[in-house]
């Protein structure tokens, strides 16, 4: 399997979701604007979308693919459909228990997650109705997890990587053309996240059919594997759940900060997401299972080798993305929000909290890849330990950094990324601890020349920002192609860079680095 070529694809693949994303959310506010309707919207799709972070993208795929690999290398296909027929048939009526019983309390759960609706007779019963019809997702996408951590096992990573596009597909189709037809018009919304979850397992039923991998599902409390899943989903819950709460904590304390800290933080966190998401998600979604494969061979050399290659294309990648996030913030936020009623002062207070959100990029792109060296081995423990204390440590920073040196929402997000530091340094520091991870040779070269193009690459845009009119003149159209020309005078310096450098695309293989 080329490494490089699927983590193209997967990235290319992330990036288009992102942007569905970014059109499904214009759209949305363009339609319903901040509404009692959108309101209902977002609290109902709130809990359904945390549970399929926590136990469906998260901790399911984190205990799954491991056991998974395992039985592929030592036991065979037979045996691997044998497993996922009962680990399947688990997790169905599992779950569709659990949406049976979301769909009955509804009413309960709208008031326990949005008590403030309660006041409110219409907004309440609309947010039921919503919520009655997108909880069954919840169903469909752990069951479209499942389908998409098999195929990432087998190597089929492109069908799972576009699966993310079809929900916002579908809430932009049914936005545009179902709305119209109901009463209320963001029922239709409702509906989309449904017809999503339909048809993100429904596109993987026949590339799991090609690789022999659709069974029916089977019910069998005793199988030992089954229950090796549930033992190790119990920490994997509690380490997914970290990240949740540490954002839910962070956005109880910008509540009591000056009107628009939440915001000023949500407009930061979506711009640095994106090189988060793309990069870190593509990564760790590739490395998992690869790893697994090598740790259920007993191939230690190669386990090293991977965490090495990934390493580097995350140094190579993410530092880049971090700077240009620095350099270019006024740009970035001037030329995507500042419209409107989102004025020059908030333009402002987001370039703040996106500066700060930068500094740990790295670290959060590093936790995605440092991370799977240890769900790959079977052991969640470790990580889920030193989430806690970077939890801990998040709050603890948030107390310095906003009440004791006044940096309000600043401090929040550099709190974030002083604890993502922590957290990517303590699980390097385990893995070499334990001797799972040996670096290969020339790092120290290879940072020296990542230094000489970063300094050029710097010097290419600080050049570029000076040439160019403020940034607050100009339509969006205007101001959007001078920022892709910012973005592509520094890519071309970067990369021209280290292609100078001696850099080339076939020194980032895994068989190269050695």
């Amino acid at each position: 399997m080329n490494l490089l070529k699927t983590l193209a694809t997967v990235s290319s693949m992330t990036m288009l979701s992102r942007v569905l994303g970014f059109v499904r959310d214009v759209l949305i506010a363009r339609m319903f604007g901040a509404s009692m309707a959108s309101d209902a919207f977002f609290v109902a799709f709130r809990l359904p979308n945390l549970l399929r972070r926590i136990f469906a993208e998260g901790a399911f795929s984190q205990a799954f693919v491991p056991i998974l690999a395992e039985y592929k290398t030592q036991h065979g296909e037979q045996a691997s459909r044998t497993f996922i027929a009962y680990i399947s048939g688990l997790l169905t009526l599992a779950l569709a228990l659990t949406s049976l019983l979301g769909v009955l309390i509804a009413p309960c759960l709208v008031w326990l997650s949005a008590p403030g609706f309660a006041g409110d007779a219409e907004k309440f019963a609309l947010t039921t109705s919503l919520l009655r019809w997108v909880f069954p997702y919840i169903l469909l996408i752990s069951l479209s997890s499942m389908a998409g951590a098999i195929l990432n096992t087998w190597n089929r990573f492109a069908v799972p990587a576009f699966v993310p596009c079809l929900l916002n597909l579908s809430l932009i189709g049914c936005a545009l053309f179902v709305s119209p037809h109901v009463n209320p018009p963001v029922l239709a919304l409702g509906f989309a996240v449904l017809l999503g979850g339909v048809l993100q397992l429904a596109w993987q039923l026949p590339y799991l059919k090609r690789i022999g991998m659709l069974v029916l599902p089977r019910l069998n409390f005793r199988d030992s594997a089954v229950w090796r899943v549930l033992r190790q989903m119990g920490p994997a819950i509690l380490g997914v759940s970290v990240s949740q709460i540490s954002l839910i904590i962070n956005t109880v304390f910008a509540s009591f900060l000056a009107a628009g800290s939440v915001s000023w933080m949500y407009y930061a966190d979506r711009l640095m997401e994106l090189p988060s998401g793309v990069l870190g998600a593509a990564l760790g979604t590739i490395l998992l299972p690869s790893l697994a494969k090598t740790y259920a061979s007993a191939d230690p050399a190669a386990y090293s080798r991977l965490l090495d290659w990934g390493l580097r294309l995350c140094f190579l990648l993410a530092l880049p993305c971090a700077l240009a996030l620095v350099l270019l913030a006024e740009p970035l936020t001037v030329a995507l929000f500042q419209y409107g009623k989102f004025s020059a002062s908030d333009a402002l207070m987001t370039q703040k909290a996106l500066i700060a959100y930068a500094i740990g990029l790295l670290a959060l792109i590093l936790v995605k890849i440092l991370a799977p060296g240890f769900y790959a081995r079977q052991n969640i423990k470790t990580p889920v330990r030193i989430a806690l204390i970077s939890l801990l440590a998040t709050q603890s920073l948030n107390l310095l950094l906003v009440w004791g040196l006044g940096l309000a929402h600043v401090g929040l997000a550099l709190s974030i990324s002083l604890a993502a530091c922590l957290n990517a340094g303590l699980l390097f520091w385990q893995l070499r601890r334990r001797n799972l991870y040996q670096p290969q040779a020339l790092w120290w070269s290879f940072l020296a020349k990542l230094a000489v193009a970063l300094v050029l690459m710097s010097a290419a845009l600080l050049s570029l920002l000076a040439l160019l009119p403020p940034w607050a003149e100009g339509t969006m159209a205007e101001r959007l192609v001078r920022l892709a020309l910012l973005v592509a005078g520094g890519a071309l310096a970067y990369f021209g860079s280290l292609a100078l450098l001696g850099f080339r695309p076939k020194h980032f293989s895994p068989q190269a680095i050695n």
